[in-house]
């Protein structure tokens, strides 16, 4: 096995490993690199079916079920744990969810009072070009914040809201608008949380739609929300997989950010994606 940093904030190659046939000792040269490169590996030419895929992914800890689709079922009922990412269209119907549109920076599923600590993508049918997956560093974001920004967030809460997906779509059962910001569903987190395995800080933000910070009125809220946005989205906290057929990557959500940029309609783009539970919530940062 060989490890090729990606030399930007976050990110490692793993190298001449076949994920179907891993020892333990193996897996826990993996599992360290992983939080090592905070939170992203990306793993080049796997040949995986669905059980080896989902095989891997448990490595990491127990699977979540995976999202109900817009029609109230899963997109593989004989693998509930197991999400399909296309834009896919068969007999006028999706074949899976989040089609060709951008995706913007968001951490999966963190309105949930226990989001998953991890999400994994296997790549089986790619587009010419589009559809790259961008990963952004939460906790060297939070390094780089100056003390005066540092001690301004601190003890800070924010409400992550459920009723939209990353690419802007209104989910299944939700309202498009909510009269009253507390009326936005959605679990309450810490802004700056603890990674409960490497002690790093990092600034937990979900996504931007319609998320505000609990203490601050909504003005002072939405200007905060944005700033910080748009500090951990410069380029020197992030870094781009440009996909190939057969690319594994795993992303830590604890201490990332990701999105997706669009792609042409007209071109097919399928993956399967995994999460893994979370133990425990995650706690803010003393």
């Amino acid at each position: 096995m060989k490890i090729v940093p990606t030399g930007a904030a976050l990110g490692a190659d793993i190298w001449d490993v076949r994920l179907d046939a891993l020892d333990d000792a193996t897996f826990q040269d993996i599992y360290q690199a992983w939080l090592e490169y905070n939170g992203v590996l990306r793993f080049p030419c796997q040949n995986l079916d669905d059980d080896k895929f989902l095989d891997f992914a448990r490595r990491f800890g127990d699977l979540d079920m995976a999202p109900i689709n817009a029609n109230g079922g899963n997109w593989k009922p004989q693998y509930p744990e197991l999400a399909v990412i296309s834009n896919v269209v068969q007999d006028g119907k999706p074949i899976g969810s989040l089609g060709s549109y951008e995706s913007k920076w968001h951490t999966d599923m963190s309105y949930n009072e226990l989001p998953p600590k991890a999400s994994i993508l296997y790549a089986i049918e790619l587009p010419l070009e589009g559809g790259n997956t961008g990963f952004a560093s939460t906790a060297a974001a939070y390094d780089a914040l100056s003390d005066d920004m540092k001690e301004r967030i601190a003890g800070l809460t924010c409400k992550h809201d459920s009723s939209h997906n990353s690419v802007g779509q209104v989910r299944k059962g939700f309202q498009e608008v909510y009269e009253d910001r507390e009326d936005i569903p959605g679990a309450v987190h810490p802004l700056v949380a603890e990674h409960p395995e490497t002690g790093r800080k990092v600034i937990y933000l979900g996504r931007r739609a319609r998320a505000y910070i609990q203490e601050l009125d909504q003005a002072e809220s939405d200007a905060l929300l944005d700033e910080l946005f748009a500090h951990i989205t410069q380029p020197r906290f992030t870094w781009t997989q440009k996909w190939r057929l057969g690319d594994v990557v795993i992303w830590d959500n604890r201490c990332t950010l990701h999105r997706r940029d669009a792609l042409d309609p007209n071109e097919r783009r399928l993956l399967h994606r995994a999460q893994i539970k979370d133990a425990k919530r995650m706690s803010a940062a003393a």
